[in-house]
């Protein structure tokens, strides 16, 4: 409120001095009232300055502290400010250069010489009368005195001379004064005019040879008046009438002439006057224009920075902020109420996405956690063919994280399912089966590719991929069996009426026969010894296909893991056969018989696959038997450096009649495999180079729960007295 009151009495201030300087009120522009109002003038400028410096720092302030639109307001006040100053100062320079030359042409020296030839030409023309009229009353004074004794005989006739001489001369008055003033005689003229007599103090100093010219102000004559000779205390005064335009312009020509030379004086000070006033009254006009420009800018300012005040609200996330609309505002008042209606739309948009987000984000997690549950592995791709989903079965399967896949084409990340992928997006086919390697395992996969149901030439793909390979192998195995219980019946039963008839035929006949005894004595033998390993090989059928429920019980896995390799090594002896188990024991719950005999199958074939090795090429066999707890599980390796596994179908090993040496029934692992299935584990067939760099051979890994698999059988009352008493 401060600002206007200042802004409104500067400009009054500044009108009233000029109106006074510019002489158009009767105040007079004295010193005393010039002083007053420079005055007035400096204390509204003082005031005007130190509210524009209040408005600046502000300005200034606002700047530095980064208040919103700081740049905009600095910008605007300096423009505002530029608008106002260049004006004024133009206009200082020229008024200043126009005073001083204007100054210049009034006191020249040809103007000085006008003023001052006007004044002489006045005072000639003056001049003139003057002499015309002193030879005028010099003469008439003469003939007054020549003819004063006809006057006295005849007092009448002196007026009529006086009014003879009048006419004849010119002359508006004649009139013969005494000492104090009366008229004694008056010539008769024409004009009706009264004129002023001398002063009596005058009178003293006139005598009749020397007339004295009386030069009165204000009037339109000149008059003279001299002593009469012979006549005693008389006075002759006459008066010429001049010309009424030059009276007027004598006397403004005096006065110019006086005011020129009262000037001329006061030059300097009138400059200095007239400049400084000038500078004030610019000065005010300036810091007001200022004022204004900083106002304005204020206001024009203040709604913009209500603006980005709410726009960086709104980019925080903040849609509940309002702008103040002010209608005195204009546009902008108009923007504000945009602004406003843009909030409420963001924000009801907002709602309705955040509403949108959560049923997606409830129906995602739902999604999540079925593809987390499920067994199967699930793989989104793209349109562009790149991998965008994959749960943790799948992971597990193609071996690589949802992190290293995502966002990478599917034949990089899983080179198997290029063909079937291709297919898919031909329309070729949409179902198969593959095999994959990972982590030296060989899987089984059902995959299946269904697309997503869009209009879009590009849309995305589900892979479903089901590890089918303990399902194959357990249809293997139980076709093995079922094929195994054929071969044990339909050959055991005639294995004993063959070995019983050789034998029968060895004792009765064998004494008759004397020719060729040794040939019969050969086959007899030969039969009944092949025989045995035919009920043998029936009986190792018989027991692949009647696996025993394991019986488990409390035992200490250290233990079976020293007893099995002590065993080993007493039959071969050279080869170096070392155990790393923990000192502490390591109890566990498995069926003690089937674990020693599965690792003395694994230990038996390490050794097989070293005697496979020629010696030249193997140095000395080593056989390395790892025992450790790895979280609930019990893991075992068997580590030699004999022939090693073949690279393809290594997974195959594990199931019946796969085998790679001549003589081998290829059960042996497949039995083994069977016993770690039964207790919750599981067996691995890898290189020994992946455990130790650089060393041949293979890596049988097997483990098991430690606590037991769910569904195993508790030994019986007489089993569990054995145990105990062992």
């Amino acid at each position: 409120m401060l600002g206007p009151i200042a802004v409104g009495l500067a400009l009054l201030s500044a009108f009233v001095t000029f109106v006074v300087l510019a002489d158009l009120t009767p105040i007079a522009p004295t010193h005393y009232v010039v002083v007053s109002l420079l005055l007035a003038n400096a204390a509204t400028v003082i005031l005007l300055i130190a509210i524009i410096v209040r408005e600046v720092w502000q300005v200034v302030h606002a700047r530095r502290t980064g208040r919103a639109a700081a740049r905009l307001h600095v910008r605007i006040v300096g423009l505002f400010s530029f608008i106002a100053a260049a004006p004024a100062i133009l206009v200082a320079i020229v008024a200043s250069v126009t005073l001083d030359r204007g100054l210049d042409r009034l006191f020249s020296t040809r103007t000085r010489a006008a003023i001052e030839n006007s004044l002489i030409v006045a005072e000639a023309y003056l001049h003139d009368h003057a002499q015309i009229v002193r030879s005028d009353i010099m003469v008439m004074g003469f003939d007054l005195a020549r003819t004063k004794p006809l006057f006295d005989s005849d007092p009448a006739k002196l007026p009529q001379f006086l009014t003879f001489q009048a006419a004849v001369r010119g002359l508006a008055a004649v009139i013969i004064l005494d000492k104090d003033l009366k008229v004694v005689a008056r010539a008769e003229t024409k004009v009706n005019e009264t004129f002023a007599l001398p002063p009596r103090e005058a009178l003293s100093h006139i005598t009749a040879a020397e007339p004295q010219i009386v030069l009165l102000p204000d009037t339109n004559y000149v008059a003279a008046v001299v002593k009469l000779d012979k006549y005693p205390d008389d006075y002759l005064y006459i008066t010429r009438l001049l010309d009424p335009r030059v009276v007027p312009q004598l006397q403004a020509t005096r006065e110019s002439v006086s005011e020129y030379t009262t000037l001329e004086s006061r030059r300097l000070g009138v400059q200095v006057a007239f400049a400084l006033m000038y500078t004030v009254i610019a000065l005010i006009v300036l810091l007001s224009a200022v004022w204004i420009g900083l106002n304005f800018a204020n206001r024009l300012v203040a709604p913009i920075r209500r603006l980005i005040g709410a726009a960086n609200a709104v980019s925080t996330g903040n849609l509940y902020v309002r702008v103040p609309v002010r209608q005195s505002e204009g546009d902008l008042a108009h923007l504000g109420e945009t602004f406003n209606r843009m909030t409420h739309e963001l924000r009801t948009q907002r709602d309705d996405i955040v509403r949108a987000r959560d049923v997606i984000d409830s129906r995602r997690r739902f999604t999540e956690a079925v593809l987390a549950g499920a067994s199967a592995g699930v793989i989104g791709v793209d349109g562009h063919g790149c991998v965008s989903i994959l749960n943790r079965s799948a992971e597990k399967l193609i071996g690589h994280s949802e992190a290293e896949a995502l966002g990478k084409p599917l034949g990089e990340v899983f080179p198997e399912l290029a063909d079937i992928m291709a297919a898919a997006q031909v329309g070729a086919g949409t179902q198969d089966q593959v095999t994959i390697t990972r982590n030296g395992r060989e899987r089984n996969l059902s995959v299946r590719v269904t697309s997503e149901q869009s209009p879009e030439s590009e849309h995305g793909y589900v892979i479903t991929l089901d590890d089918i390979t303990e399902l194959v192998a357990a249809q293997r195995t139980s076709a093995w069996a079922d094929v195994a219980r054929r071969i044990a019946h339909e050959i055991k039963n005639p294995l004993t009426p063959i070995q019983l008839s050789a034998e029968r035929l060895r004792r009765k006949y064998g004494k008759m026969i004397v020719e060729d005894r040794a040939v019969f004595e050969q086959c007899t033998d030969t039969i009944v010894r092949q025989v045995d390993d035919i009920r043998r090989m029936v009986d190792e059928f018989s027991r692949f296909s009647r696996m025993p429920k394991p019986v488990i019980a409390q035992e200490n896995v250290v233990d079976i893991v020293r007893e099995a390799v002590v065993l080993m090594r007493v039959g071969h002896a050279d080869i170096d056969m070392t155990v790393e188990v923990a000192e502490d024991p390591m109890p566990a719950r498995f069926d003690r018989r089937l674990l020693s005999q599965a690792l003395t199958n694994l230990i038996k074939n390490a050794t097989e696959a070293i005697s496979a090795v020629p010696t030249e090429e193997l140095g000395r066999g080593a056989i390395k038997v790892i025992a450790a707890r790895e979280g609930e599980k019990i893991v075992i390796d068997i580590i030699d450096n004999g022939i090693g596994l073949p690279k393809e179908g290594r997974s195959r090993l594990l199931e019946p009649y796969v085998t790679t040496r001549e003589k081998g029934t290829g059960l042996g692992l497949a039995i083994v495999g069977r016993i770690f299935e039964e207790h919750g584990g599981g067996s691995e067939l890898r290189d020994a180079e992946e455990k130790f760099p650089g060393q041949r051979g293979a890596w049988m890994r097997v483990y098991f729960l430690a606590a037991g698999k769910e569904g195993a059988t508790e030994p019986a009352a007489n089993d569990k007295q054995r145990i105990v008493n062992e």
